[in-house]
């Protein structure tokens, strides 16, 4: 169908899991009431956000895929017609953890997840630290409501990630997102930070003729209880782009909020249509793309 109604759920969390998928699970249903087909929950949505800190007791949040959250979204979808998008922190086998997300479509079937492909290890970002890089490889999957792709927070700053979703045939690439300032930062850089976030993902939006969107957090949380620091804030303003980049719709910094966007499939054809990129790439001459760095003083 050409026509969807998309919904992100943008909220705060809290230190109890099973609020918190209450909490996203009442959402959904609010935002189904309102029209939406495709849902996306925000990046481990379960939990606050844990790898602030080093800490091995962190562990016990993570779940199997399937598990309780797949299988309460799974139930979901199936009673109300809708495609959701689960974040979750996979336990794959014993010391093979995952930054995950499921693709459950309309009748409750698990398509499949994808893997966050892209770890950070930054002050207050320690992911490395849990999660194990993806190998589902840049996945699209084909719902009743569209084919959609999913890549996973700090995965929206490479354009290759985006562009390879691209090519499985994405018509909306969806981004499950916990991602804010360090306070101390947010006078001096924040504004910028927050706007090359927003313009790299509206210029995946262009570069690939697709709808992108972005389902962020929101609250203060921290400092860790094992380290030292201020912790960090969300900065919410989750959106949605078009395919020619425009904004569709933000929500605000800091409201729980359920922001729904019709979108119209068709344009991601006229847009790959009036705009070729597609057409015109040069993947004859891309080969260095899978180098790390071309050492030129080395002769390579």
């Amino acid at each position: 169908m050409s026509r969807v109604t998309l919904g992100l759920l943008q909220h705060s969390c809290g230190a109890d899991p099973a609020a918190n998928l209450r909490t996203a699970l009442s959402m959904a249903a609010r935002a189904a009431d309102q029209g939406a087909q495709v849902i996306c929950t925000q990046e481990l949505f379960r939990s606050r956000y844990f790898c602030q800190s080093e800490d091995h007791a962190h562990f016990a949040l993570a779940e199997p895929v399937p598990g309780p959250s797949t299988e309460a979204f799974s139930r979901f979808a199936r009673e109300r017609g809708v495609v959701v998008v689960v974040s979750a922190f996979e336990k794959r086998a014993s010391g093979l953890y995952h930054n995950t997300a499921a693709v459950i479509d309309a009748d409750g079937a698990l398509l499949g997840v994808y893997r966050k492909m892209h770890i950070p290890d930054d002050p207050l970002y320690y992911e490395k630290f849990y999660f194990t890089p993806g190998d589902t490889g840049f996945r699209a999957w084909t719902t009743r409501f569209g084919r959609i792709a999913v890549l996973i927070c700090w995965d929206q700053w490479f354009p290759e990630a985006a562009r390879l979703a691209a090519l499985e045939g994405a018509e909306v690439i969806l981004y499950p997102t916990a991602i804010g300032w360090h306070p101390r930062e947010k006078a001096a850089h924040g504004a910028a930070q927050h706007e090359a976030w927003e313009l790299i993902q509206r210029g995946h939006a262009i570069a690939n003729g697709c709808y992108v969107a972005a389902c962020n957090r929101i609250g203060h949380e921290g400092p860790p209880a094992s380290g030292a620091g201020e912790g960090i804030e969300f900065w919410g303003r989750s959106f949605v782009a078009g395919p020619g980049g425009e904004i569709l719709a933000k929500a605000s910094a800091d409201r729980e909020e359920i922001v729904l966007v019709p979108l119209d499939l068709a344009r991601v054809d006229e847009t790959r249509t009036h705009w070729p990129f597609l057409r015109d790439r040069r993947i004859d001459a891309y080969g260095g793309i899978t180098r790390r760095f071309a050492d030129r003083e080395k002769g390579s």
